[in-house]
């Protein structure tokens, strides 16, 4: 069966590495952080201005003035700071986010990205997506692999507005794992449950498929 959506953000958390500074994108990426494997020791950066942002709050111990970017409530570690939007983007344009975990409606088997506007529908704004995707040494997009009429959301060419180019390393859906490579989407893994056959009937980009692919493990 395809996974729910905290099964996915418990796949992504298995790609964290001792002493990354991490950047959550809102949606199911913000799940991750309440997956971090034991033994590894990670910080979350919020774009709005939080380091060490810790889980989210347990009901009635939110605090509406602690808030992630998607304007979820959050926690904060012990050592976590708090600072301006403008010190919070120098830290991301600097190069200091080792890895970012961003939603997506399309992307392409080149690791092009569109997650920030559907023409013709209202937006708050891009929000720090554009900024993330061009200065992230590492990026994962967590979405589901189909949209609501049944048709691939992992394309040839996105048909929405790009957030950034070339740019997507690795791509875990509902349906599996992909690593982003010059010859298109590369299947690691499925899955539980889910065929091969399947993913190649979902998926309208570029699919390499090589030996046998295993189910993963959650």
């Amino acid at each position: 069966m395809p996974l729910d959506k905290n099964q996915m953000a418990k796949r992504i958390a298995r790609e964290l590495q001792h002493g990354y500074y991490v950047n959550l994108g809102i949606g199911i990426p913000t799940l991750v952080a309440n997956y971090v494997p034991e033994g590894i020791d990670v910080v979350f950066q919020s774009e709005n201005g939080i380091l060490g942002m810790g889980p989210f709050p347990y009901e009635g111990e939110e605090d509406a003035d602690l808030i992630n970017a998607g304007k979820q409530t959050v926690t904060l570690l012990d050592g976590a700071s708090i600072f301006d939007s403008a010190t919070s983007f120098a830290m991301i344009r600097g190069q200091h986010v080792q890895l970012t975990v961003l939603g997506a409606m399309e992307i392409t088997d080149q690791g092009d990205i569109a997650n920030w506007k559907i023409p013709g529908k209202m937006v708050k704004g891009m929000g720090g997506a554009m900024d993330l995707v061009a200065r992230a040494e590492n990026i994962i997009v967590c979405m589901l692999h189909t949209n609501k009429a049944g048709e691939s959301k992992l394309l040839k060419e996105c048909t929405l507005p790009l957030t950034g180019v070339k740019c997507v390393k690795k791509v875990v859906t509902d349906l599996g794992v992909f690593d982003i490579t010059p010859e298109g989407f590369k299947l690691l893994e499925r899955a539980p449950g889910v065929s091969v056959d399947e993913i190649k009937a979902k998926t309208e980009g570029r699919l390499v498929v090589e030996g046998e692919i295993p189910e993963m493990v959650i």
